[in-house]
């Protein structure tokens, strides 16, 4: 019997070194066989502003007063106006998690992001600013370093709204004082298998975290992140979080050795996952998601040798609808898009990158 080998802690193979900078949702790192993803949020107002802005008069005003102070801020950043996207293209940014699809709907905003998308800065939605950086796996600390440092750059710049006894000011409760949600996604396929999410979702519920799932049934992927913003700081609230990702981390690796000790069964399912999306002529998204987290849990465990991480990374991206069609460069019905999406897992399986 072939021994399974299970990843650890250390960055996950299959990752390309030296080719460049790659986009943080097709990279992997550390844990990167549990955590899919890192994202830090800070919202913030400028204090000449009044909160909550609503008209468009009021939101351009606040986006060419960014847009002077471009240069000031740094890191690469371009204004990208929502009004100028199609629907496809802000989508698209939802499905990367960039925007929220709260903000894709508002006719007038912005965002100022670079080329590499790892920063990501919503202009004129819920506050005025909200500061997200994300990150590939388990990278709380450096992320939440980047996030500090251009939160720094850009309050001494613009000028923060800010009270001595309260902390940042924002228009909701929920984000008062630091300001700042930490979310970590976490990839749970074993525990979801063995029936054992909600023992562990309950163990660890009362360490002031939010659980949600992200697909609904479908891809076993869940939303770690913190409900505390005011009292304690940015540091605590990541490192308390931390702890909890950690656990989850650990749960999920022995429930993966539970798993595999019936290793021909859970091949079975990987390889069968893997042969239809290697072999369908058309698939849904929902489907494509169900199929990828048995065909991930296969790599992670070395099961499943035909794929990379790269690869895996790049069929969660290019079979969502916004981001097959902005890959294609064509607008599709449904039906036509299961066809299409087909296609280009194949390509993606047998070339690399579906092009």
């Amino acid at each position: 019997m072939a021994e399974i080998c299970q990843k650890g802690p250390s960055p996950v193979a299959g990752r390309k070194k030296g080719i460049g900078k790659m986009n943080w949702y097709l990279d992997v790192n550390e844990n990167s066989d549990v955590v899919k993803s890192t994202k830090i949020k800070l919202s913030r107002n400028l204090s000449e502003f009044k909160f909550n802005l609503k008209n468009q008069e009021d939101i351009e005003r606040l986006e060419n007063k960014v847009k002077e102070n471009l240069y000031s801020i740094g890191y690469g950043l371009k204004l990208l106006k929502l009004r100028d996207m199609d629907e496809i293209t802000k989508t698209s940014l939802v499905e990367k998690g960039l925007i929220s699809s709260t903000f894709a709907l508002k006719r007038y905003g912005s965002i100022l992001i670079n080329d590499e998308e790892n920063i990501c800065i919503m202009i004129g939605g819920e506050e005025h600013i909200e500061l997200q950086v994300y990150g590939a796996g388990l990278d709380l600390e450096n992320v939440l370093n980047l996030a500090i440092e251009i939160d720094e750059k850009i309050g001494e710049t613009l000028g923060y709204a800010v009270s001595k006894k309260y902390g940042y000011l924002t228009s909701t409760l929920n984000n008062i004082g630091t300001g700042l949600k930490v979310s970590v996604n976490v990839h749970l396929p074993a525990l979801t298998k063995t029936r054992n999410t909600r023992k562990v979702f309950d163990a660890i519920g009362d360490f002031g975290i939010n659980i949600k799932e992200v697909y609904k049934g479908k891809g076993d992927i869940y939303q770690i992140s913190n409900k505390q913003t005011l009292g304690i700081s940015e540091k605590e609230i990541v490192k308390n979080l931390k702890v909890i990702v950690q656990t989850l981390i650990e749960q999920e690796r022995q429930a993966r050795k539970l798993l595999a000790q019936d290793e021909i069964a859970l091949s079975d399912l990987i390889y069968r996952s893997y042969g239809i999306l290697a072999n369908c002529r058309k698939i849904s998204n929902e489907e494509t998601r169900e199929l990828l987290s048995n065909v991930k849990l296969g790599v992670d465990l070395g099961l499943l040798d035909e794929l990379t991480d790269l690869k895996v990374q790049e069929l969660y991206l290019y079979s969502k609808p916004a981001n097959l069609q902005k890959k294609l460069g064509k607008k599709y019905d449904k039906q036509e898009l299961d066809i299409k999406r087909a296609e280009v897992i194949r390509k993606i399986i047998a070339n690399g990158d579906g092009a």
